[in-house]
């Protein structure tokens, strides 16, 4: 009988598995960065757990570190984290009960919206929602613990270049679903807003700021009319 729990297959292998691999490394940059910075362990690794949001966890890390308060760099970390309440719409159909909303809520980001949303099915979509965040849900912590670890050792964890392949990624996942020209127009959109304000706003806000895409293509709709 088919099970929704069934032994993994192509997707868990082609795509789910290089996601928590790549996850785990940056995570390894993190938790080495917030232990050089002064975190202890049960700090590094609450924030990846209860967090579990890589971009605002380097953000608060960040402005922490360099003397913000710890009540501002958690609301610029939140700020950050706004672009999830558009990944939230477009998964909301996923996640049927309430306990499931309060589980998957948590498990919204980046990586379980892109690759949901490049499914054939719904089904497919919910499965490949539900093994991506789980798989995070361990990837993360654990590249957190193992970067911890190994922080007092490396000096200076981002000359690993691991940035780089979070976004690769990204783009990798999202490829298909650039082929709807509304989903094009917004990117573009939203690309060019985030390079644009890049420079003159502080790390980590122009992902939020470039949700301004989602109005590009209904006002060129309403334009067009």
């Amino acid at each position: 009988m088919r099970s929704f729990w069934r032994t993994p297959d192509r997707l868990v292998v082609r795509d789910v598995l290089p996601i928590c691999v790549t996850v785990a490394l940056v995570g390894i940059a993190y938790g080495a960065t917030a232990t050089g910075s002064g975190f202890p362990l049960w700090q590094v690794v609450a924030l990846a757990a209860l967090v579990f949001g890589a971009s605002s966890e380097l953000l608060f890390v960040g402005l922490v570190s360099a003397g913000a308060a710890p009540v501002v760099a958690a609301v610029a970390g939140l700020l950050v984290n706004l672009r999830t309440t558009a990944y939230g719409m477009a998964l909301s159909p996923l996640l049927r009960s309430a306990p499931q909303r309060v589980v998957g809520a948590h498990m919204v980001n980046d990586e379980t919206a892109a690759l949901a949303t490049a499914q054939p099915t719904p089904y497919a979509a919910r499965r490949a929602f539900w093994i991506c965040g789980i798989g995070l849900a361990i990837a993360w912590p654990l590249g957190a613990v193992v970067g911890a670890g190994v922080g007092q050792v490396v000096p200076d964890p981002q000359a690993w270049g691991l940035d780089a392949v979070f976004p690769a990624v990204i783009v990798a996942l999202v490829l298909s679903s650039l082929r709807e020209r509304a989903t094009l127009v917004a990117a573009l959109v939203g690309g060019g807003v985030a390079v644009a304000v890049t420079p003159y706003v502080p790390q980590g806000l122009a992902p939020a700021l470039a949700l301004v895409g989602l109005l590009a293509p209904p006002l060129a709709r309403g334009w067009r009319r």
